[in-house]
């Protein structure tokens, strides 16, 4: 209208104004920030009124939340806490199932055999930086299914990739066993040198550099420092096939249990950054959808393709916990965090239409799947954790009352 709304400048002032004002909202009201935000990308994006599409520059500054988003998750654990066999077995059910649920449910509907792969594969996903955010809100990251969900969609992540891959090399009839074991090594090679690396040498490093006199010229030197290390890491992780939020959790998890003298505390200086930059990322997951792409001939694919993503994620990963003996309410938490699919599946999502793998129609269903499961997990944790809760109150209250009478 006046010139100036398609500017750079511009798209980005209104993108952290609105970025922050889904923040204070939705904390002043005690809802999901994670909600929230994305509701407000629906109405500042393309569903609504239009005022944000996603472009490069949106997508570029979305990641960037992502990935200082799992660096502040990954400051909460050490190696040991994450990776544990049994949170391996968790992963792998949560690929094998919804993949052959989403291959299944594509078949049904008739579509051919690679559009049918690239819907499993597109099931297999699971967003780690959305279940993150929501267990860091309600103050349950530390928990044991917390670590379980962390632990899990890590490897998720990584088993995600080889399932890309696998899927790839099916639709165009090139399977490469040589392929897809460089992919497990390459990623294996990463954590454990990444890990050791951090705790061995970097936090050392850090360390000695918080005694410098440096340090006590300039405090905030240890928190640059961090960062550089997380998006080196990050950086890395991209580099070898990985995701660059891998790497950014792998950073942060190396430098967790740092504790400095003169410095200002650099997991502080992060979580002011992951305040801004997160909040974006969840508003440019609604950006992303436009409501009016919705079609009669796209709603029953849409939630035949939801029921399943919810079921067999959600399912595959209870039932797998409940049989390493993990107690019923972890394991629904686990399978509950497990179920959004969020940017992950938008990607293979959009890898597979522009490979012409998969129709404009399926593009579509999946894009929308994502955003709902995206948008269910938040709701049915908060309201599973305060109903635990509520029972645990009025149990306690009863056995106070039982050993008074």
């Amino acid at each position: 209208m006046f010139g100036f709304e398609t500017t750079i400048e511009f798209q980005m002032s209104l993108l952290l104004f609105v970025s922050l004002l889904g923040y204070i909202i939705a904390s002043r009201i005690n809802q999901s920030i994670v909600v929230g935000e994305i509701i407000v990308g629906l109405i500042i994006g393309p569903s609504l009124l239009g005022w944000i599409t996603y472009t490069d520059f949106v997508e570029s500054i979305a990641h960037l939340g992502a990935v200082i988003l799992l660096f502040v998750v990954g400051l909460q654990f050490n190696f040991s806490s994450i990776y544990k066999p049994k949170y391996f077995v968790i992963a792998l059910a949560g690929i094998i199932v919804p993949w052959i649920g989403g291959y299944f449910t594509a078949s049904v509907f008739h579509y051919n055999f690679n559009s049918a792969v690239f819907v499993g594969t597109a099931l297999t996903a699971t967003s780690i930086a959305i279940t993150a955010n929501v267990l860091k809100e309600l103050g349950k990251l530390s928990t044991p299914a917390g670590e379980a969900i962390i632990g899990a969609a890590v490897i998720d992540d990584i088993l995600g990739l080889l399932a890309l891959s696998v899927s790839n090399q099916l639709v165009h009839g090139e399977v490469s066993l040589v392929a897809d074991f460089l992919i497990l090594v390459k990623a294996a090679v990463f954590l454990a040198a990444g890990s050791l690396l951090g705790r061995y040498v970097l936090q050392e490093q850090i360390r000695k550099m918080d005694e410098h006199h440096l340090a006590r010229k300039y405090p905030e030197f240890v928190f640059i420092v961090a960062m550089t290390i997380a998006f080196l890491y990050s950086m890395v992780a991209e580099w070898i096939g990985l995701s660059a939020i891998v790497g950014a959790f792998l950073a942060g998890m190396s430098l967790e249990g740092v504790k400095l003298i003169h410095s200002k505390d650099f997991h502080e200086g992060a979580e002011y950054l992951h305040i801004i930059f997160a909040s974006i990322f969840f508003v440019s997951l609604g950006i992303l959808v436009d409501l009016h792409n919705i079609t009669s001939s796209v709603i029953g694919f849409l939630i035949a393709l939801t029921v399943v993503a919810v079921f067999t994620k959600a399912f595959g990963c209870y039932v797998v916990s409940r049989i390493q003996r993990i107690r019923c309410h972890d394991s629904f938490v686990i399978g509950v965090g497990m179920v959004p699919r969020g940017e992950v599946a938008m990607i293979v999502a959009l890898i597979g239409l522009m490979s012409n793998i998969i129709t404009q129609e399926l593009y579509i269903a999946i894009i929308f799947m994502s955003l709902i499961t995206t948008l269910l997990t938040p709701l049915v944790l908060r309201y599973w954790f305060q109903k635990y809760e509520n029972i645990e109150r009025a149990g306690r209250i009863y056995q106070e009352y039982v050993e008074i009478r």
